[in-house]
């Protein structure tokens, strides 16, 4: 956080220890009503707000006077009981949530992760791989018949299985698109017999992607476990990163197992191609022939790629391209034949270019699971954590006989009273996780042990956490600082509004008050004419409306004689205002004398209503914006004089002139 690294930065050019006393580094600067407020809030505030962008920069004495009336306003709000309101709660809360996330991980480790994914992003993996799938609910016989299923699987493809023929023993390895066919559970494995391609960083499960990377060309990993069941991965090749492609393609669909109509996309793509060679522009075509419709609209054109975005066939296809504007053959694919046209290339970005890119990767992929593993390891270390596992042995046993969703389950399991951790003097009993594992049953797991474990840390994670975010206003002063800030933010908005913002929009008794007493300062510098101009359809109306505005108010003319006259044609139309010369050409002509106003052929007569104000505004209306603000400030400064008057404030002299030296040194350096 940039905040965060300002205050620390400060915090540490001033030799202050975060860790120290409160009394010897944060002594009172003032108080207000015997209540306290701390050298470090004026010092977190007034440093932020006086850099070398601000507006109106203050001295530190102007800013004191600031400063004592805002925690003035904020003591009143309290006063006021808003802080206890459920609308103010809620919002905090929901402030410090978001404040808090950053503080509640592990920020080396993410920062690990992302300089290893930027690191594999330099490199592409060719390869292949076997899939055993484990089944929905299996046991942990079934899972350990997969696993050795999957062992069987790189036996034979690496050493091979020991076979008789005649008096020998041979052993040999099988090619793996052969034991791919038979034994893997890919149901694309038909027709690739295993081959994935080329992959990238994101474009598989973590997991996977950690073997893929560090498997040697050539050779075959021990079984990995995914979502979907065990994986032998086999590196083919590696190359440089070869960046981005930006393409178009035309598509004929072939339907799987339809040879006949295959063999007829197979006719088109061939006859489109020709057309491609024989000139005809291949957006056109695309638009025209293309089966593939979200693309065909916009020319066939698709966005940027890059490695393991696209079906294999087609990205291999589209990077061999060279030169802008090539053109592939048609080139077959699962979902049919392509002709595929480059547009242009680019190398993949630096690493800052795209760092903001990686990091939110990083947090929406599997492997901030990491990241949080490595931040609950270190709270467990500065916690002194410490874990009673073996007690664990009497939730393995419930859950081999029960479900922990059974109601069974739960009753025996609050039985159970052992400890199970502690940490930072707070100590869990099995009773504790009981009740965790009542509100919590659901799992993906299915051996019991595995289940509990799962569970087990889950919890242990859930409680270190809570505790450490209890605790970030004792372990960081700018979070205490920051939320402090948001605090009284939100009390000062609520209590001002109510003193003074809505007080001057609805007051009306005391702006026109107000607005007596001070008139003279609203004076203009040319006249204005504070009325109504009135467009009429025909004579008659012109008379009647004249008639109408010498006896009664001007603003019943339009409503009363359309309505009169008749409801479906509008006879007279009124533009109300406060005009200066220029502002409008029929106020111009009638009182101004200047201009060369023409009334329109729909309404050809005109004439105005109201009174020319020479210097002066005639009501607090004809300023509004302006009264209102200065009306503002009157109540302001009112306010203010009001809460010095029935609050105590007491300056610690000596603090603050500290806090003045220390300033002009600093700015001094500066």
């Amino acid at each position: 956080m940039k905040k965060k690294g300002f205050i620390i930065g400060i915090i540490s050019l001033w030799g202050i220890c975060l860790h120290s006393t409160a009394q010897t580094v944060d002594p009172v600067l003032l108080t207000i009503d015997g209540q306290p407020v701390y050298q470090s809030e004026f010092e977190y505030i007034y440093s932020k707000n006086n850099t070398e962008n601000a507006i109106d920069p203050k001295t530190i004495d102007e800013y004191m006077d600031l400063f004592v009336n805002f925690k003035l306003k904020v003591a009143e709000a309290e006063a006021q009981g808003i802080d206890t309101t459920a609308a103010f709660i809620k919002e905090l809360s929901g402030y410090r949530k978001q404040l808090a996330k950053p503080y509640l991980v592990d920020n080396e480790a993410i920062d690990s992760l992302i300089e290893e994914a930027y690191q594999r992003k330099l490199k592409d993996v060719e390869m292949t791989h076997i899939a055993i799938q484990v089944p929905n609910n299996a046991t942990a016989s079934d899972t350990l018949a997969v696993y050795e299923k999957a062992m069987l699987a790189k036996q034979r493809v690496t050493t091979g299985i020991p076979v008789k023929k005649g008096r020998k023993t041979v052993q040999e390895p099988e090619p793996f698109e052969v034991v791919a066919k038979e034994m893997s559970d890919d149901p694309s494995v038909a027709q690739n017999g295993g081959y994935f391609g080329w992959v990238a960083p994101f474009r598989i499960v973590y997991p996977l992607e950690n073997v893929i990377y560090t498997t040697p060309v050539g050779e075959v990993s021990d079984p990995v476990r995914s979502p979907f069941g065990y994986h032998i991965i086999k590196v083919l090749n590696v190359r440089p990163n070869p960046g981005e492609v930006l393409v178009s393609h035309i598509m004929i669909m072939t339907p799987r197992g339809d040879e006949t109509r295959s063999a007829i996309a197979k006719q088109k793509i061939d006859s489109i191609y020709q057309c491609v060679l024989a000139g005809e522009d291949f957006a056109e075509l695309a638009k025209k022939c293309s089966e593939d419709r979200g693309t065909a609209a916009q020319g066939g054109a698709l966005p940027w790629f890059g490695t393991g975005q696209m079906i294999p066939e087609f990205a291999n296809a589209a990077f061999a391209l060279k030169e802008k504007g090539e053109v592939s053959t048609p080139v077959q694919s699962a979902f049919g034949w392509h002709i595929i046209k480059l547009h242009d290339k680019r190398p993949i970005a630096s690493f800052d270019e795209i760092k903001d890119d990686l990091k939110r990767s990083v947090e929406r992929d599997e492997r901030i699971k990491v990241a949080q593993q490595a931040f609950i390891n270190k709270l467990k270390k500065e916690y002194a954590y410490q874990a009673e596992k073996n007690n664990l042995t009497d939730f393995y046993q419930l859950a081999s006989q029960h479900s922990i969703k059974d109601s069974i389950f739960q009753q025996e399991a609050q039985k159970l009273v052992k400890p199970l951790f502690s940490f930072a003097d707070k100590k869990y009993s099995q009773t504790n996780f009981a009740e965790y594992l009542a509100k919590n049953p659901f799992s993906k797991q299915t051996i019991p042990e595995c289940i509990i474990n799962e569970k087990f840390n889950a919890y242990v994670a859930q409680e270190l956490t809570q505790y450490e975010d209890s605790q970030l206003e004792n372990k960081y002063t700018d979070f205490k600082n920051l939320i402090r800030e948001y605090h009284d933010g939100i009390l000062l908005f609520e209590i001002s509004n109510r003193e003074v913002w809505e007080r001057a929009s609805t007051d009306k008794e005391g702006i026109t008050d107000f607005f007596a007493k001070n008139r003279e300062n609203y004076a203009w510098d040319k006249p204005h004419y504070k009325g109504h101009i009135i467009y009429c359809k025909d004579n008659g109306t012109y008379k009647a409306a004249r008639a109408i505005a010498k006896k009664a108010d001007t603003d019943s003319i339009e409503s009363y004689l359309n309505r009169r006259l008749n409801d479906s044609i509008q006879y007279v139309q009124v533009e109300t205002g406060l005009y200066v010369e220029g502002d409008n050409p029929a106020i111009d002509k009638y009182v101004f004398k200047s201009g060369d106003f023409e009334p329109s052929e729909e309404y050809p007569y005109v004439f105005v209503s109201g009174k020319l104000l020479k210097k002066l505004p005639e009501a607090y209306t004809d300023v509004r914006g302006s009264v209102t603000a200065d009306y503002q400030d009157f109540l302001e400064q009112a306010w203010i004089a009001d809460l010095r008057k029935r609050h105590t404030v007491t300056i610690d002299e000596e603090v603050f002139n500290a806090l003045k030296a220390k300033e002009e040194t600093k700015e001094e350096q500066e």
